[in-house]
């Protein structure tokens, strides 16, 4: 039953997933200005604002250097180059992500070795890192998926004890801490992506690295802009990865708005959690005491599940075509884990060996998320809900 009918309510405007358009009307005169300031100034790649921008953001992560670049990809791709992890390596990385995070470890030759999940979360699960070590281990890519810190206490340690890199992938999770200590600054080096769905979001692609590590920024920096570090004198085969000064300017003007958003987004997650406790049959997602997510995404499980390579109609699929026919955007993130994708059948996972991932996988939804979400909204998916609950 649609909801509509069982309130007796007018039809509620469709609630998308994510509403940037929202989000521009409340700083269109800043970011306007900022993007007309860089058109006049004629600089348009590197120079001034991308500087600017670099220095604002190491100073807001906690960390002495912040090389801007083409995308939270191309972050990770630099990072991984500056510390020279190629052919014959493994790098340990959560098989519950966006394909990005695997893909750049193979790009550079590596092989990714994949991790199953927290049986209560969904980021790696670190108890589990240790028997996946071996003497090609070079790395440990932890994801904070979904703006949740992963348990960087446990991942430090480990990384000491084996002389590992820890390469944060910080995509999702900007401004996101782990004992009061932001995201981007506990491991060798964070990897950002300014796409526009995140917390920080450029108006086109983007990204960061950051590290307290001079030698590995300086690399990182020549890397970035085509392996050199001045004029036409080139010292390794780079890449062209450049912030253009326009998003640099665009991400400036958001940087000081990015607080107060990620606080509106844990008020909103707060209101989720109080609204969905009682729905039987949805599994609300579990955090740490020792973090404070950001929240990039709100993101339940629907129990009733079936197994990852099963024909059957999930029941999580259900419910997201009965959310959509009351007019509530949702969205998986991610429908099939990484070590099950196609392009990964080389490295012959089999269907199971990863039970927490496989399974999480058949159950995940995801819920509108923007800072500009009011109440009354969440009310209404919170019906939405109970009527596709209803009917599954």
């Amino acid at each position: 039953m649609i909801i509509f009918e069982l309130f007796g309510c007018e039809r509620v405007t469709f609630i998308p997933p994510l509403d940037l358009k929202t989000q521009y009307k409340t700083i269109q005169a800043d970011v306007d200005a900022a993007v007309l300031a860089v058109l006049a100034s004629g600089q348009y790649i590197k120079g001034d604002y991308v500087e600017r921008f670099e220095q604002e953001f190491s100073s807001y992560t906690g960390t002495s250097h912040c090389i801007a670049c083409n995308s939270g990809t191309d972050a990770l791709l630099l990072a991984l180059r500056a510390f020279d992890i190629g052919p014959g390596d493994e790098v340990i990385t959560s098989p519950f992500t966006f394909i990005a995070t695997a893909e750049v470890i193979s790009t550079t030759g590596a092989t990714p070795v994949f991790v199953d999940i927290e049986a209560d979360g969904f980021n790696i699960d670190c108890d589990a890192i240790a028997a996946a070590i071996t003497p090609r281990t070079r790395a440990i890519m932890p994801v904070h998926l979904f703006g949740q810190p992963a348990n960087m206490s446990i991942l430090m340690d480990i990384a000491q004890s084996h002389n590992l890199k820890v390469i944060e992938d910080c995509a999702q999770a900007t401004g996101a801490t782990w004992h009061r200590q932001r995201v981007g600054a506990i491991g060798h080096v964070g990897c950002f992506s300014f796409y526009p769905t995140k917390n920080l979001g450029a108006f086109g692609d983007g990204g960061a690295v950051t590290t307290n590590d001079e030698a590995i920024a300086n690399t990182i920096r020549m890397l970035s802009d085509h392996g050199r570090k001045q004029g036409y004198y080139h010292e390794a085969v780079g890449v062209n990865s450049r912030l253009d000064a326009v998003q640099a300017a665009i991400l400036s003007v958001k940087l000081n708005y990015l607080d107060q958003w990620n606080a509106q987004r844990q008020n909103i997650a707060a209101n989720y959690a109080r609204l969905l406790a009682p729905i039987p049959g949805i599994r609300l997602p579990q955090l740490s005491d020792e973090g404070a997510s950001v929240w990039n995404q709100y993101t339940i499980r629907i129990d009733g599940n079936s197994t990852v390579t099963s024909t059957e109609v999930l029941a999580r699929d259900h419910v997201r075509r009965s959310l959509q026919e009351n007019n509530v955007g949702s969205a998986v993130y991610y429908p099939l884990p990484l070590h099950l994708q196609p392009v990964y059948h080389s490295l012959k996972y089999r269907p199971g060996q990863l039970p927490r991932s496989e399974q999480v996988a058949n159950e995940v939804l995801s819920l509108p998320m923007f800072p500009e979400l009011a109440l009354e909204q969440q009310e209404h998916i919170t019906y939405a809900l109970k009527d596709s609950m209803h009917n599954t």
